[in-house]
Formats: C-alpha cells, structure tokens, sequence
C-alpha cells in the first residue's frame, strides 16, 4: 500500500495579516494531483489540521473540500488531532465520516485505535494517537507512574497489543527528539527548553514496534532516530526559520517483506516565502525584481533609516512581511554586551543610548514620555522610576513640576 503524510496544516492560519486561504488550497489540489498521479491507497494526516481550537467557516469548508475529494477517489484517510485542533471539534462526525473510509481519532479515550488492511501478503495495522497530555492519560492508566509527556506516550504504547508480524505504521502529535538532539525546529511553533507549543518532549524509542511514524508538531520536515520516524513538515512556510526549508510530502510503501520505503515528493507554493538583502535602491531596481507576489522578509543595508520603507516595498513587492536593517549601526548594537549594558543606568539612559544609536541624534522629551508610558504599562518601570526621571528633566532644564 501506498500512503501520503501530511502534518501541521494549519488551516486557517494567517501571516502578518495576510490571510492563506488560497495559498492552503492551492497546496492540498496540488497534494490531491499526487494523491491521483501516484496511486495513493491511503492519507495520513498527524494533527495541527487547524490554527486555531474556533477555526474559521473558510478553514472548515477547505478541510470539507479536500476530504471530499479523498473519498471520491477511495483514498483512506487516518487523522489525528494536534494540540492547535480542538478535539472535540475535529472529532464531530467521525462516525459518519468512517463509513467513507475517513477515520479520525481527535480525542484520547484510553485506547490507540486502530484499523487494520490485508494488502497481498500484508497486512498493514495503522494506529492513530491524537494529541495527549500526561494528565489526560493518568486517568486511565492509575496503575502506570505517569510523570511527563514521554511516561504517558509510553504508557499508552505498552497497553496497547502491537501484532510486530503486521507492518505497523503510527499516526502521531508530539514534539520527538532523537538520541541526544532536538529535532530542527522552523520557528512557527513556539520554542521553550524541553518543549514546542507547550509540548514535552518524548524519546523516539518508544516507536520501536512501528515501522513507520508519521509525526506532527514540527513544521521542518526530516527524520527522527531513524528513516522511518519522521516529521513530514507544514506543507507551506510559516515562519522566516522555514525561508530555506524545501517543502514535500512523503510518500510512503508498505510491503509485506521489505522495509518501509520514503520517498519525498516536492511541493511548490502558490507564492512562495523569499528573503531579501541588500540596499532599497537595489533590491527594487526592475532587472533584480522576480516573482514580486512572493511573500518577502528584506534585510535592507542602507545606512540611513528610510521614511516609509515598508510603503515605498509594498509598491514592488505587495506582500512584504518584515523589514528591517543591518548596517553599521544595528551590528555595534549586536556588539552590546547585554549582561552588563543596564548596570547603573537608569531607563532613560538606556533609551536614549539605543536611539542615539540606531538614528545618530538625540531623543526628544515627547518621544521618551512615549517610551515611558509604554514602559510603565508593561510593567518595565515603576514609580521609583518615574521619580529618577522627574529629578533628570530638572537637571536638564525641565519643568519639575509636569506629570509624565
């Protein structure tokens, strides 16, 4: 059998205010011309389907639209929900949906299930694990030590009877890590020291009944541990981390007495996500502008900061994203030793330092009153501050007596 392994699409999801919608559908159609093109027998979809727990009526009807078209094919799909997903949301109809071959196990109720297929000589089990939580698996398994994420996925995978004469393949959501490194993150899900998203890391020993893991959680596509555990990726760039990742699919063969074998097809974006370096007068010059639809991160190297830069872009490049700088002034600010620069130094010191760095002139007083309202809601400087402040405008020739 034949499979596609999807993760993390993410629909719904917005970038800097542009909404992805078209850009999403014009993917899963290029997805389903594969599907079609190379005879998928079936899909498998690890978690993170939406952005968002109360996705959009748009991102519900793309979802519809493209399972939809599965079924019309007879392509089976096995989908599992991501901690983005809501689970009972996503689990809605999944009944209904079953009897059309599209199985979907959104919420952890004790039990990995599963459904199994003779193919030949093979007979090919796929489990699907939705997202879980250690808390959630303690209640059904109080006779386990259950401490972490890696204790409950454990857990789950012992009480579970895994025939190892089938090809075993898992659908799963969680963040994996191999044998002493972290999987390589894309920088749109949320980074912390043992976890992404709010996800604990879990050990890939733990898989070792399947022979093949389709992972979700992290959108940079690559192998965990071994070919065969592997993060297929968001099908899209959602992040500048993602700007260099190739994007694909993976497509997966099951046979009865071969290894699994992967293979990764190219998927190519409706606008792809591009970054720019170099001086505005080069970047927008007509011989150096490609592909102006493409979403665009410019770095731009002109010493001078320019009045209305991301307008002046938008007229060549209308989804420009972020721009900033990287001139003589930003790299000594990058020189800064940060440990020690706020030692002894009051706020308005320190602002005055950095505006005095990145424009080459001083601070007005109006715009550090801005800066310390700012400051003060959030919670940067407190009253003690506000007096240092007041005593350092009458040293300047200020009016002690105005409120700031």
């Amino acid at each position: 059998m034949r499979f596609l392994h999807l993760g993390d699409l993410h629909l719904g999801k917005t970038l800097s205010g542009f909404d992805l919608i078209e850009d999403q559908r014009y993917i899963l159609d290029q997805i389903l011309r594969i599907a079609e093109k190379e005879s998928i027998d079936g899909v498998l979809i690890a978690g993170d389907v939406y952005d968002k727990s109360v996705p959009s009526e748009a991102a519900m009807r793309l979802l519809d639209h493209f399972l939809i078209e599965l079924a019309k094919k007879e392509i089976k799909v096995f989908m599992v929900s991501g901690n983005h997903d809501s689970d009972d949301r996503l689990n809605y109809g999944s009944a209904l949906f079953a009897s059309n071959q599209i199985f979907i196990s959104a919420v952890f109720d004790g039990k990995l299930h599963k459904q199994s297929f003779a193919d030949g000589d093979a007979e090919i089990t796929v489990y699907m694990l939705p997202f879980v939580k250690a808390s959630q698996v303690r209640h059904y398994f109080p006779e386990e030590e259950i401490e972490d994420y890696d204790d409950a996925v454990r857990a789950i995978i012992r009480n579970t009877p895994v025939n190892k004469k089938n090809k075993n393949i898992l659908v799963a959501h969680q963040f994996v890590a191999g044998r002493g490194e972290d999987p390589a993150l894309a920088g749109s899900e949320g980074v912390g020291t043992q976890s992404v998203g709010m996800v604990e890391k879990i050990g890939y020993g733990c898989f070792d009944d399947f022979d093949y893991v389709a992972l979700g959680h992290i959108h940079s596509p690559q192998r965990v541990g071994r070919d065969e555990i592997r993060y297929a990726g968001s099908p899209l760039k959602y992040s500048l981390g993602e700007v260099n990742n190739e994007k694909s699919v993976p497509l997966i063969t099951v046979s009865a007495k071969e290894r699994v074998q992967v293979e990764l097809v190219p998927l190519k974006p409706m606008r792809d996500m591009r970054r720019l370096k170099g001086t505005m007068k080069e970047l927008l010059d007509k011989k150096n502008v490609k592909a102006p639809e493409d979403f665009i991160y410019a770095t731009l190297t002109d010493e001078d900061i320019i009045n209305d830069a991301m307008g002046i872009f938008r007229q060549i490049y209308p989804n420009t994203i972020r721009i900033d700088y990287d001139n003589s002034h930003t790299r000594e600010i990058e020189q800064v030793d940060i440990s020690r620069i706020a030692q002894n130094r009051s706020f308005t010191e320190l602002i005055g330092d950095f505006y005095r760095l990145m424009y080459g002139c001083e601070i007005t007083e109006e715009e550090m009153d801005v800066m310390r309202t700012a400051a003060r809601e959030a919670g940067v400087i407190n009253e003690a501050s506000e007096t240092d402040h007041k005593r350092d405008r009458s040293l300047c020739g200020g009016t002690s007596g105005n409120k700031v």
